[in-house]
């Protein structure tokens, strides 16, 4: 289902594809038109114009992209104003505060709020629900596996999405957007393509 409110002339986006859930991203930037670029090393992020980091292991995700020497590319291009779009552990990634992690895992502290992994329980609790969405008109499909949600925002940072027990589920600061869930998931492409207004509306 989507949005007839799209851009107008194709995008690049880069999908962060070290780790997790990167295929589903790539393919429904492509079924909306654009060009989706698979992102690994710091050269290529040359030339996007907007990149999603996707759902995955955050603590795996963090050790390869700092084994890759991705960490401080990726901090510097997303600071520098590169629009970013990060779902359930691409959240965690963006984070200035994650909770329940280990001591040892990095985040890219471009986005100023306090994550808290897993924050919805274990595998099995993983369910499906449907939820308001920033400007979007109608609620949006969602799906939530071993999610993280938002425990605090920071002065500048706007809830686009929240559970009916205002529970904060989705946020943006600016350039970059974060969700607990996992819109790839499912046939609704409307948050990727509130991301894609994003990147216009600069």
């Amino acid at each position: 289902m989507a949005d007839t409110q799209q851009s107008t002339q194709p995008l690049v986006i880069g999908v962060m594809a070290v780790q997790g859930g990167f295929a589903e991203h790539c393919a429904t930037i492509e079924r909306l038109g654009h060009e989706a670029r698979v992102v690994r090393r710091p050269q290529h992020l040359e030339g996007l114009d907007g990149l999603i980091l996707p759902g995955g292991e955050s603590t795996t995700m963090s050790k390869l992209l700092e084994i890759g020497g991705m960490l401080d590319p990726l901090r510097e291009a997303i600071s520098g104003g590169l629009p970013t779009f990060g779902t359930c552990a691409g959240l965690i990634m963006l984070a200035t505060e994650v909770l329940d992690t280990r001591p040892d895992a990095k985040s890219l502290a471009v986005l100023d709020v306090a994550v808290r992994r897993n924050a919805f329980g274990r595998q099995v609790d993983s369910f499906e629900t449907t939820l308001p969405f920033g400007d979007i008109d109608t609620p949006v499909d969602a799906v939530f596996i071993r999610a993280p949600r938002v425990e605090r925002v920071g002065d500048g940072v706007e809830v686009v999405s929240q559970l009916p027990d205002d529970t904060i589920v989705a946020v943006r600061q600016g350039h970059v957007l974060g969700c607990s869930f996992h819109p790839e998931l499912t046939e609704d492409d409307r948050v990727h393509e509130y991301f894609l207004r994003m990147i216009d509306n600069r």
